[in-house]
């Protein structure tokens, strides 16, 4: 056995591990095989591996279909909301004949339709503190897409808890913000951001609206960081703020430091 180190991650490589590729499998990911930074071994670890991601709506639709769509072998989402019209503006796993069901079925139906047998497990009830840490360590990587201050420091310290490297976003308006997560080598959201704002405070997409194509763009970038990740690949997301205008059309850089005082990490 040999370690690979990487600038933000460290991976354990058994020899003879990976999988070969089937024909078919060879076909459909032929154009990453021919990226050099990933080839048939980065692909095989890709089918490999395993993502959850919490939250199915605007931020998680772009996530879900790209992972499923780039081969993750096991995809898990985790939602307990209905479908309701507000959400097909932003939200393209669903559907007008989805209305009323839940998103974890209805985003199940799309992901199938792109990539038919995939291994898909539905968490159809809230991420809380008593069931995440044993529902996140047991996935490589972890998407936060919801929608709420509550939800995404409870997804933080749930995170940095297991151990499991996570991916953070935010959208409203026409603005978004991202981040990457590696617990224990760089800031977690509560080093940047401390608690949650007072209710009432910062207003919500229901409130202020949401350009329906920021969450595609933030989406992606989050399906993005997880397929670096898992690939042991540089320049993720670790210790810097991605900011989106989109009004502007601009993207933004922040560094951000540990902070030696934050109480889940310090």
């Amino acid at each position: 056995m040999k370690t690979v180190s990487r600038r933000e991650a460290v991976f354990t490589v058994m020899p003879g591990s990976t999988r070969s590729l089937s024909k078919s499998e060879r076909e459909v990911y032929s154009r990453h095989i021919l990226i050099p930074e990933i080839g048939e071994e980065g692909q095989s670890k890709l089918l490999d591996s395993s993502v959850l991601v919490i939250g199915a709506g605007g931020l998680g639709s772009p996530a879900l279909f790209y992972l499923a769509a780039c081969g993750i072998g096991r995809i898990g989402v985790a939602d307990s909301d209905r479908v309701e019209l507000s959400n097909l503006n932003r939200q393209i796993l669903h559907g007008y004949p989805d209305l009323g069901e839940g998103k974890t079925s209805s985003a199940r139906r799309s992901i199938e339709y792109i990539r038919p047998g995939i291994d898909l497990e539905e968490y159809p009830f809230r991420i809380d503190s008593e069931n995440g840490p044993d529902i996140a360590a047991s996935y490589d990587f972890v998407v936060e897409a919801t929608d709420n201050f509550q939800s995404k420091f409870l997804i933080n310290d749930t995170c940095v808890e297991a151990g499991r490297a996570f991916s953070h976003a935010g959208i409203l308006g026409m603005y978004g913000q991202t981040m990457t997560v590696i617990p224990g080598q760089s800031p977690c959201y509560r080093c940047v951001f401390q608690e949650a704002p007072a209710p009432g405070k910062v207003k919500t997409a229901a409130e202020a609206g949401v350009l329906g194509t920021v969450p595609g763009v933030l989406g992606a970038i989050q399906a993005t960081e997880a397929i670096k990740y898992l690939l042991g690949m540089d320049g993720l997301l670790t210790g810097v703020l991605l900011t989106y205008d989109a009004a502007a059309m601009a993207f933004r850089k922040v560094r951000l430091p540990m902070d030696k005082r934050c109480r889940v990490c310090g």
